[in-house]
């Protein structure tokens, strides 16, 4: 398997477009950089002195929904394809969670109230199966982040779900296997919940971070009490109010909004 895998504290006004930076040689790579002036849902952001892409989704007027496979039964596999084959209303995208050779979720995959992918609560190695893992779940106008355990022990039926891993933050507390600056740096993407479950609020670092620092970007900059690492080094963002549509690896299960 490979290892991809304001409410806010600064207020949403606060947040400031910054020039996307370039990636390292072998991670996604912007084709085009960020917009002077950004509409949509992402704007840039600085925390410990890293910048940071943050997209703020209030799921009272954006639906947030998860896709895999397209029409024809294979994977969408990239963010510009998903976006050619949406159309202009879809304002967002994000890969969206740990995947096989086969671009299949290792985990729980659930669209559209379909159970495509079993969840898996099974040991290993790589960040996937760093306990506690969890699930992002959307259903109606609210989404959640729980661990694994307490998703199974809710008995939930979402409209859609993907499972990754780790945590990084747990009721408020950072991951206990995460140090505040370990040696693993690499650009990231995840996702965190607030507002009682109607804001979901996605992040991408614009350079290689630590999962420490990366789990401290949600819980002390945008406020979120459960926040879940999607994935590293293919960390991809499509964010058309940007300008900008990353490349990358070919990926599997992704995340996009649109408005409702």
């Amino acid at each position: 398997m490979r290892s991809r895998l304001a409410g806010l504290a600064i207020g949403l006004c606060a947040l400031t477009t910054v020039p996307a930076s370039a990636r390292e040689e072998g991670n996604a790579t912007a084709t085009s950089g960020a917009a002077t002036s950004a509409k949509g849902p992402c704007r840039a952001t600085v925390s410990e002195n890293e910048t940071y892409t943050v997209c703020v989704l209030d799921l009272r007027r954006e639906r947030v929904r998860l896709f895999w496979l397209g029409a024809d039964g294979a994977p969408y596999a990239s963010l510009s394809g998903l976006a050619r084959r949406q159309g202009p209303s879809l304002s967002f995208a994000m890969n969206a969670g740990m995947y096989d050779k086969d671009q299949a979720p290792v985990g729980l995959y659930i669209e559209e109230g379909r159970e495509l992918k079993r969840v898996s609560t099974a040991n290993g190695p790589g960040n996937f199966h760093l306990k506690p893992n969890g699930i992002f779940y959307v259903k109606g106008d609210r989404a959640g982040v729980l661990d694994t355990g307490r998703y199974l022990k809710a008995k939930l039926k979402p409209d859609f779900a993907t499972q990754s891993g780790p945590m990084l933050v747990i009721d408020g507390k950072i991951h206990p296997k995460i140090s505040e600056d370990g040696p693993s740096q690499k650009v990231r993407n995840g996702v965190g919940v607030r507002d009682d479950g109607r804001t979901a609020i996605f992040a991408i670092s614009e350079r290689p971070v630590s999962f420490g620092a990366f789990a401290r970007l949600f819980k002390d900059d945008l406020g979120c009490r459960n926040a879940l690492f999607l994935d590293g080094s293919v960390s991809s963002l499509y964010a058309p109010g940007l300008g900008r549509s990353d490349l990358s690896r070919p990926l599997g299960p992704l995340v996009g909004a649109m408005p409702r």
